[in-house]
């Protein structure tokens, strides 16, 4: 479990191929020393797994063939800069929305301007991904904890401050550029509850009022 609240923008320092999977070798400046093998990253927001500590400045982590798939990290080149965030731990303040690293889909961005010391963002994305967008609701983009400003047909826009523009790879995001999309769990679950069962029952405002939760 992640917050969407990145501590570090790494850089990736190499790619090995491991069969149709990948490892990443990531500089960071956090304290990799202090990483355990088998505890989970947030690595441009998809939750990978600590395989090696090369250092106390980088470690290594594989990304297997779904998350190829479904995220950028099969897209990314050495050099590239990454948002990195360590799992949640239960002492930790929840500064933005709970995200799992469980990528729904990829989006691209197609608008980025400047207001004043602000950035507006615009990303396209697939319909899977669109349903669950709602304006002044959250989502995850490349790991970046975000509130949506405005939900558009196949898009939606982001109001960036100045200082999330600071701390993670957002500014190095061009227009066109493939950014990974994690919407807000909240919505799934709720769409599953108000959906019928094999029975036909489902969530409504007969069986509220019934349960008294209407009047």
């Amino acid at each position: 479990m992640f917050t969407g609240i990145v501590r570090d923008v790494g850089r990736l320092l190499r790619v090995d191929a491991r069969g149709p999977g990948r490892r990443l070798a990531v500089a960071t400046a956090l304290d990799a020393s202090d990483f355990e093998l088998g505890e989970s990253i947030a690595v441009n927001g998809v939750c990978l797994t600590v395989a090696a500590v090369a250092s106390s400045s980088s470690f290594e982590a594989d990304a297997s063939p779904e998350t190829l798939r479904r995220s950028n990290l099969g897209d990314l080149r050495v050099g590239d800069l990454v948002n990195l965030e360590r799992a949640l731990r239960p002492v930790d303040r929840l500064g933005g929305h709970f995200v799992l690293g469980h990528v729904d889909g990829r989006g691209r961005m197609s608008g980025k301007r400047a207001e004043g010391e602000f950035w507006v963002l615009t990303f396209t994305a697939p319909p899977p991904v669109m349903r669950y967008l709602v304006e002044k609701g959250s989502v995850a983009v490349d790991g970046v904890s975000l509130t949506i400003s405005s939900v558009g047909e196949g898009s939606f826009s982001i109001a960036v401050i100045p200082h999330t523009l600071g701390r993670t790879n957002l500014p190095a995001r061009g227009v066109g550029d493939s950014v990974n999309i994690e919407v807000d769990i909240l919505g799934k679950y709720v769409e599953k509850l108000l959906r019928p069962d094999a029975a036909g029952q489902g969530v409504t405002l007969d069986l509220l009022a019934r349960s008294g939760f209407l009047r």
